[in-house]
């Protein structure tokens, strides 16, 4: 008996199509995954190879391969020709390879449950397949049917696949690897932290989040997953985009070397035993698991330069770390995203914030901010600005001006001799019972083309950059302090 295919039309312009998934015919696969859009797939399958010339298909496949980075390693036998036919069976595909076909309109009445047969001729399939039965025309998605095609058309796969025309010397069986680039894969790793104040310590449990938009599922894969962005032809975009983040002051690259496996300039973080990465599927596997790391809680806020604020602002609240190996999580981080929670009165962990880290090298010192303090508010105020002569910083630009035809020549240009005297004050409030510190921060120092001195301040600061000038303002448990700054600048 003759094969056929049928395929339900419903009443709506999706249409219904229902497949059996078949045996996989992926071999031992091991696959490396970097975290952006990029895994390195190797298949490894047992074949039996003719001699001479013949074409080998290699289904599942992914459906995501670059077929450009295909490279086919079986001995005794060269590669001629490789195609990849990733044009795949769906619904919408078959009755678009059908234009023109005559098929089977098979009509159920609902009443009686009596089936007709009608043969038709589709004429398009644009927003909903029209047809030609007998002398008139219909829509057949304004209508319940379902449409028997006598075959397959040619060209459609049910299963993304590679065919490699080769040309064998030594016929026999061999293992054959397959190995190839495939877009659709990613990795990322998030992170659990339980912070513990009164303690100073924290928890720590990290998990990698592995997710596989390739099309294919991998059966019991060896996986490994390679911390880092490795380079790319751009294709239109970046592909080694990161989201920006706030930066706190405290973070600080380290200089230790984790205990892990690297590639290159890469770590990488192997996932125990085999396991399969479905396609549409997002895993997780935990990495990191420490407990009792020290940790500390900080204030921090920025004012911009001559900003003035009407009303009290919320100082940041940072959660302040170490991945050193003596004195921290000991391990390097790859980038995620840190959640972090605390215990509340009743003992149950509540969250209380979050925020991203970049690939960490172990031994560094990380400050995330992990949200706005309700209680501890700060308030620039702009006070006063006074013009002032400074003869000591008169400044003097000499440039050599050349002209055509005409000797060299030095013009000397005189800077001017006002400047300005800025009164800042910061009134740092804190409604809390206990005492805090809250570093202050001014920044756009350097918007005054590094002139800005500090004559005076009721709290002794520390110059971070030609930019940024901060301060440590201690506040007394529901009380508050004024740290009052002058700057002289240009501007």
């Amino acid at each position: 008996m003759r094969k056929v295919l049928a395929l339900a039309v419903a009443t709506l312009p999706a249409l219904a199509y229902a497949q059996s998934t078949p045996t996989s015919a992926q071999g031992d696969v091991s696959l490396t995954i970097y975290n952006n859009d990029l895994a390195l797939v190797q298949d490894v399958r047992q074949m039996t190879l003719p001699n001479g010339r013949t074409r080998q298909e290699f289904p599942d496949v992914s459906a995501a391969i670059r077929p450009e980075t295909v490279t086919l390693n079986a001995g005794g036998t060269g590669i001629v020709e490789q195609n990849f036919d990733y044009d795949l069976l769906t619904p919408q595909k078959l009755m678009d390879k059908a234009v023109g076909q005559t098929v089977t309109v098979v009509r159920t009445n609902p009443a009686t449950g009596a089936e007709t047969r009608e043969s038709a001729t589709i004429l398009a399939n644009n927003g909903g397949t029209v047809v030609r039965i007998g002398d008139r025309i219909e829509v057949l998605n304004q209508y319940g049917a379902r449409v028997i095609f006598p075959s397959l058309p040619a060209g459609l796969r049910a299963r993304p696949t590679l065919s490699v025309t080769l040309d064998t010397t030594t016929p026999g069986a061999r293992p054959v690897s397959l190995s190839y680039l495939s877009r659709g894969f990613g990795w990322k790793a998030d992170y659990v932290a339980l912070f513990d104040e009164a303690a100073g310590k924290i928890d720590v449990q990290g998990w990698i989040t592995l997710n596989n938009n390739s099309g294919t599922t991998f059966g019991q894969a060896k996986v490994l997953l390679v911390a880092g962005a490795v380079g790319q032809e751009n294709n239109g975009y970046n592909q080694n985009y990161r989201p920006q983040r706030q930066v706190m002051p405290g973070n600080r690259p380290g200089t230790q070397t984790a205990n892990r496996e690297s590639l290159g300039d890469f770590y990488v973080y192997p996932i125990a035993g085999r396991t399969t990465v479905a396609n549409a599927q997002q895993k997780q596997v935990s990495f990191l698991d420490v407990a009792g790391a020290p940790a500390t809680k900080a204030y921090h806020f920025r004012n911009g330069w001559l900003q003035n604020q009407t009303e009290p602002q919320s100082a940041d609240t940072v959660l302040r770390f170490s991945t050193s190996r003596e004195a921290g999580l000991g391990d390097a981080l790859p980038a995620g995203t840190v959640r972090v929670y605390m215990r509340d009165a009743r003992g149950q962990p509540q969250f209380i914030g979050e925020n991203t880290i970049d690939h960490t090298p172990m031994g560094s010192a990380l400050a995330l901010k992990t949200g706005e303090a309700f209680d501890v508010k700060v308030q620039p105020m702009l006070e006063k600005r006074d013009r002032i002569d400074s003869g000591e910083w008169e400044r003097t630009a000499r440039y050599r001006v050349t002209t055509p035809g005409k000797a060299a020549t030095e013009v000397t240009v005189e800077s001017e001799k006002v400047f300005w005297r800025t009164t800042m004050t910061y009134k740092v409030t804190n409604a809390k019972a206990t005492p805090v510190t809250v570093e202050v921060v001014q920044g756009g120092l350097d918007n005054s083309w590094h002139d800005t001195r500090v004559p005076s301040e009721s709290i002794k600061g520390e110059q971070r950059s030609a930019d940024e000038r901060a301060w440590q303002v201690p506040v007394p448990a529901n009380g508050e302090t004024t740290l009052t700054v002058q700057f002289d600048s240009r501007y």
